[in-house]
């Protein structure tokens, strides 16, 4: 099975959706990728989650996206992206998992063509190999790929510390049924934490938040941080700050901190400190990484690597700084990939 496109999109989020329908806009054929659902980042969220921004702020493809109240849901968000993909008739290949991305040479489909002929007729400069859930194997050529993976797929492990992958760990929070009655321990000190141990307490579950740091998070978010400061001080949620966790067993959490090492009950444990850039398909196809900040070498302004054709999208642009780029400001860099490939192409430079 091989198919030629225009624009393949690896990442079917709400930044790899919007640079698709920048893409079919403009006239160009595009196909985007997903090993999940689309906006399988999204719908990984915590069930009952309120989003920071607007919904104005996270609409794309010029469709507005109207809720009742100030913050859209994560209920409300899945259910706008999908509208906006229907409405846009989006080319999206759900669970179907990018292996690699290669640049075609002159024993591919561009042999015979100098590099202005390959510009002008938007000839495959790309080769994605694809499997399905069949295990499938799938060729598809393009003449540009953008890489809009997101930032869920490599979670900040514990460190190497023992039982760190034992079953009862977890690495995404989704809903805290599951943990009714049941010792818990949350791993963080910033929302995705915050939100896991409120949620799990309202289920019931008896709650021990765990962070190397000595409070809370700065960022906690301002109408969130008076519920997990009350739930602290009454101690309906245990708190250990200026603790690290040494090991995890079937029924106990090790803990580290400045009295030595001690024991937390816990049949379930939710580390929710972060995830890592998933920059594996740039750094194959050439693209090197930013060794402070974790930013692929890319130009600011067109967001193409220093390989040619092959861009970045969304918040893998930001490396470590998961906070630095958003739905809201990266949904736009669909529009400017579009004109780019369209128009002259800039040398590459980092952020």
């Amino acid at each position: 099975m091989i198919t030629t496109v225009d624009v393949a999109i690896v990442g079917a989020g709400p930044c790899g959706l919007a640079a698709a329908i920048a893409a079919e806009r403009a006239g160009l054929s595009a196909l985007c990728f997903d090993r999940g659902s689309i906006v399988n980042g999204l719908a990984s969220y915590p069930a009952y989650m309120t989003f920071f921004s607007t919904a104005e702020r996270l609409s794309i493809g010029d469709i507005p996206f109207i809720v009742a109240t100030d913050k859209p849901s994560r209920r409300d968000a899945l259910a706008y992206y999908r509208s906006v993909a229907s409405l846009y008739n989006v080319k999206v290949r759900q669970y179907e998992v990018v292996e690699s991305v290669r640049r075609l040479g002159h024993d591919d489909a561009r042999f015979g063509m100098d590099d202005a002929m390959v510009l002008a007729t938007r000839a495959p400069r790309w080769q994605l190999r694809t499997r399905k859930r069949s295990g499938e194997s799938v060729l598809t050529f393009a003449h540009a790929v953008v890489v809009a993976t997101g930032y869920f797929g490599r979670p900040n492990r514990l460190g190497g510390v023992p039982g760190e992958l034992l079953p009862h760990v977890f690495y995404r929070y989704t809903e805290g049924h599951g943990a009714w009655n049941e010792p818990v321990v949350v791993v963080g000190g910033a929302n995705s934490a915050v939100d896991a141990a409120l949620d799990l307490y309202r289920s019931g579950a008896r709650v021990t938040l765990v962070h190397f740091g000595p409070e809370l998070d700065a960022n906690v978010k301002p109408w969130v941080r008076p519920d997990i400061m009350g739930r602290i001080t009454d101690g309906a949620i245990a708190t250990r700050f200026h603790a690290r966790v040494v090991a995890v067993e079937p029924e106990a959490v090790v803990i580290r901190d400045e009295h030595g090492e001690s024991r937390i009950p816990a049949t379930q444990v939710y580390t929710m400190t972060g995830y890592q850039p998933e920059t594996a398909l740039l750094e194959d196809a050439g693209v090197p990484m930013d060794a402070q900040s974790g930013i692929p070498l890319h130009h600011a302004a067109t967001l193409e690597t220093n390989q040619s054709g092959l861009y970045i999208a969304g918040v893998i642009a930001s490396g470590f700084d998961a906070n630095k780029i958003f739905i809201e400001n990266g949904r736009d860099h669909g529009k400017r990939i579009v004109a780019d490939i369209l128009g002259p192409n800039p040398s590459p430079d980092v952020p």
